[in-house]
Order: C-alpha cells, then sequence, then structure tokens
C-alpha cells in the first residue's frame, strides 16, 4: 500500500510539474502568423455562366439542326474563391491566374473584415500567376519575399489561406522537396520547378503564400494531389518566378518570357527508327527560327535536345514547360545528341513577349491570338494549319460556346455563309460585321479531339 501511495505521489507532482515545463514559451509558428496573417487576403471573383440545354459541341449533324430555332438559355453568377497577399504597399497583390479568370468583379477581404474592389493587373495562364490591385489612402500590411533559390528541404512550412471558404487558415509542414513537376490537370503541359509541401493545401488556398520560418514568402500555394491518389502532397510557385513576373507586370505591362526558336516533337520509336537517331528520348528539332537564339547557338534541324542544364528533357512537352521557368535575356547549357555525338551548346534566351491577359478587342466574350512557333512546337502542330486560338474566354460566353484555351478556330460561318480563318485579320474582319440575332458556327481543333464545330445564337454584345 506503501508502494502504491508512493507512487501516486509522484504522478501527481509530475503532473503538476508539466504545467510550468517551457512556461511563457511561444512557439516560432505563433510569431510568424502574428506578422504574415494581416497581409494575407481572402479573393472572390465573380463572374457568370451561361448554359444551354440544347448545347452539344460535338453534333454530328451540325449544319442538318443549325438552323432549327433560338436556343434557350440561362445565366447566373459564379464565385470562385481563393487567397492572395499583399507584396507592395501600393496596394499590389499577388495570386493564382486561375482564381481570378475571366471574372467580372473582384473583392479582396482583408483579416480585419476590410473589403476592397481590385482590378487585375496582368495575369499569365501558362504560369498561373496574376498581380491585382487595390485602392486605398490607410497603410497596408505587406508580406517580405524571400529567396526561393536558397530552400533547404526539411525547413518550417506555413500555409496560410482561405481553404473551403475557411478565412485565415494556417497550416504547418515542412518543404518536403524542390524542383518538383505535375502535369497541369488540363493536359497542357507541367507545372515545373514546384515546391513540395506536406502542409495541409486544400480548395481555397490558392494563391495563399507559403512562408519560411522567417515570415518570408517561399512560394505561391497552386495545386494539390488528388486526395484518392495521395494526401499531404501541397504545390506551390517558387516565389523568385513570381517576383520576376510581378516586377515586369507593374513595370512594363507585360511579361516577358525566355524564348530559343525551335519546332519540337517527342522522339519515340518510330522516329527512331526512321531517322535513324541515336537516342531513345528527348525533343528532336524539326524547325530552327532564322536568327533565332536556338541558330545563334549553333542548334540545326535533326538535333535531339536531351538536356537543359541539369534537367533532362525526354519529351516536347518536357522542354517547353521548363523554357517557361527561365526569365528572357539569360543563359542556359543545352545539351544535344547529333547523330550519336554529344555537344554541349551555350544559348542566350532572348526575350519574348507572354501571352499576357489584358483589355483587348473581344468578339463572342472571346479573345484571340496569332499561332506562335512555340504553339506549333508545344501542341504539335502542322505548320500550315492557320487559324487564331483561344486566348480568354468571358464565363458568359464558357459554357454555351464550348470552347478552352488553347483551342484553335479555323473557320466561321455565320448565317450559312463560311469564311475560312487563316490569321487574326481573317478573324477579325469577320467577326467585327456580325450583327445581332445571327447563328453561328466555329470549326475548332482540339489536342486532345480533333476537329469539330460549335454553335451558338448571337444575341449581340
Amino acid at each position: 500500500m506503501r508502494k502504491v501511495i508512493a507512487v501516486l505521489s509522484v504522478l501527481l507532482i509530475s503532473i503538476g510539474m508539466f504545467a510550468y515545463v517551457n512556461e511563457g514559451y511561444v512557439s516560432p509558428v505563433v510569431n510568424v502568423v502574428k506578422y504574415a496573417s494581416p497581409a494575407v487576403v481572402n479573393i472572390e471573383a465573380v463572374g457568370k455562366s451561361q448554359q444551354s440545354s440544347l448545347y452539344d459541341p460535338y453534333f454530328d449533324d451540325f449544319f442538318k439542326r443549325f438552323f432549327g430555332g433560338e436556343l434557350p438559355d440561362t445565366q447566373k453568377d459564379v464565385t470562385a474563391i481563393g487567397s492572395g497577399f499583399i507584396f507592395d504597399k501600393a496596394g499590389y497583390i499577388l495570386t493564382n491566374y486561375h482564381v481570378v479568370e475571366n471574372s467580372s468583379k473582384i473583392t479582396v477581404s482583408m483579416a480585419d473584415g476590410k473589403k476592397f474592389d481590385a482590378k487585375l493587373v496582368g495575369g499569365d495562364s501558362e504560369l498561373d500567376l496574376a498581380v491585382i490591385k487595390i485602392e486605398t489612402q490607410t497603410d497596408l500590411p505587406v508580406l517580405e519575399l524571400g529567396d526561393s533559390d536558397k530552400i533547404d528541404i526539411g525547413e518550417w512550412a506555413v500555409a496560410i489561406g482561405n481553404p473551403l471558404g475557411l478565412k485565415h487558415t494556417v497550416t504547418l509542414g515542412v518543404v518536403s522537396a524542390i524542383n518538383r513537376r505535375i502535369a497541369k490537370p488540363d493536359g497542357s503541359g507541367y507545372y515545373v520547378d514546384l515546391i513540395q509541401t506536406d502542409a495541409a493545401i486544400n480548395p481555397g488556398n490558392s494563391g495563399g503564400p507559403l512562408v519560411n520560418i522567417h515570415a518570408q514568402v517561399m512560394g505561391i500555394n497552386t495545386a494539390i494531389i488528388n486526395t484518392s491518389e495521395g494526401v499531404n502532397l501541397g504545390f506551390a510557385i517558387p516565389i523568385n518566378i513570381a517576383k520576376r513576373f510581378a516586377s515586369s507586370i507593374i513595370k512594363d505591362g507585360k511579361f516577358e518570357k525566355a524564348y530559343l526558336g525551335v519546332v519540337v516533337q517527342t522522339v519515340n520509336e518510330e522516329l527512331v527508327k526512321a531517322l535513324g537517331l541515336k537516342v531513345e528520348s528527348g525533343a528532336l528539332i524539326s524547325d530552327v527560327e532564322k536568327d533565332s537564339p536556338a541558330e545563334k547557338a549553333g542548334i540545326k534541324t535533326g538535333d535531339v535536345i536531351v538536356k537543359l542544364d541539369e534537367r533532362v528533357i525526354e519529351s516536347n512537352e518536357d522542354l517547353v514547360s521548363y523554357l517557361r521557368a527561365y526569365s528572357a535575356n539569360t543563359k542556359a547549357n543545352i545539351i544535344i545528341n547529333r547523330k550519336g555525338q554529344e555537344l554541349k551548346l551555350n544559348v542566350i534566351l532572348s526575350s519574348k513577349e507572354s501571352k499576357i491577359v489584358t483589355a483587348k478587342k473581344s468578339y463572342f466574350g472571346i479573345t484571340v491570338r496569332e499561332i506562335t512557333a512555340d504553339d506549333i512546337s508545344e501542341m504539335g502542330l502542322k505548320k500550315d494549319l492557320g487559324g487564331v486560338m483561344v486566348e480568354t474566354i468571358s464565363s458568359s460566353s464558357q459554357s454555351i460556346l464550348g470552347l478552352k484555351t488553347g483551342d484553335i478556330i479555323t473557320s466561321i460561318a455565320v448565317n450559312g455563309k463560311e469564311s475560312k480563318i487563316a490569321t487574326l485579320k481573317d478573324w477579325e474582319s469577320v467577326a467585327s460585321t456580325v450583327k445581332k440575332d445571327s447563328y453561328i458556327a466555329l470549326l475548332v481543333y482540339r489536342k486532345s479531339y480533333g476537329n469539330f464545330y460549335t454553335k451558338f445564337y448571337y444575341r449581340g454584345e
């Protein structure tokens, strides 16, 4: 009995002592959150979604039904919720482009409950980055931008955002890996050089900061792996890429990406046998643009790019995706295989204006642009395909038109008269003359599907 009493006494004394262990201790994470949270914002982006019960982009008997009558449709507001953070006292905010894409109204909510209307300064769909701006006379809290080139695997990572609309949620983890590559959901290539973290990231975290233990932004939370495939796998865009992007957008009103000037296709078994290639994978050069960085570096048709600096290139998608992460006017080492011999070439990547989303003239709720050599390379297009590429789609048009960014419009039919579209000038000459109450059909090429017609009834702007 005495032994039992003695044990209980020791236990009670021990429990009492626990209350004084680390008395007054404050986790460094608490300090990080106190400092960073005021600069993290909730973003609500509102657009219109238009739907038609009769719409089907793949009608086989399209022309038989095309003039059959007016298409009933409905419109409703759709709100996208995401996160962002203030990085400049002038009111500039970084976020993901997909958070504010095709929005007609952007509202920013601060941690203290204040709300502001915001405008899109510029965005890039390939990088999934956007800068928005709010106007206020009051001092704004800002986050310090760190150096993502100095990230160490295993260091603390704190994600702050608005997952599932739960404002200013904090999750803690570590940097699990760097230089990760994951496929984009739309199949248009890859996100590259991503920071991987096990800090919980959920829908609504998009655009929010991933900060280190010094409350410096390491990256912008962007993507997660499908939870049915794995958990605790989140990814962030390195802040150094975002810094270059934001600086260019604010200063110059545009963003310049690295430009090589080649048309490439993925090496496969058929090409290996037909051309007698000495490699089993890589990006085969099928064309080199005149006076391009590639030509100046000595790259020739028939060469196979197998490495870009230390990154192994196994396909044309690899090359295109990795080049997106390079700054314009920077140097790179490219290793090519030329008839079995590996050569190391030094190339100075030039600048080429990216596909920036700005205010442009749109027709039917869409904006288009010329097809570039990069498009031909990335999508494996025929050089003589012709057409214009869909760059942006308004929320009010996306459902009814059935288009996606990256689709190529090759012809337009208006009230039974069809016109081929080879250039941007062709498109504008027809689209600008379309009157309200017209029946319109677009012949569209999509990489993952092929050619199809989409039709709609145009009521006017």
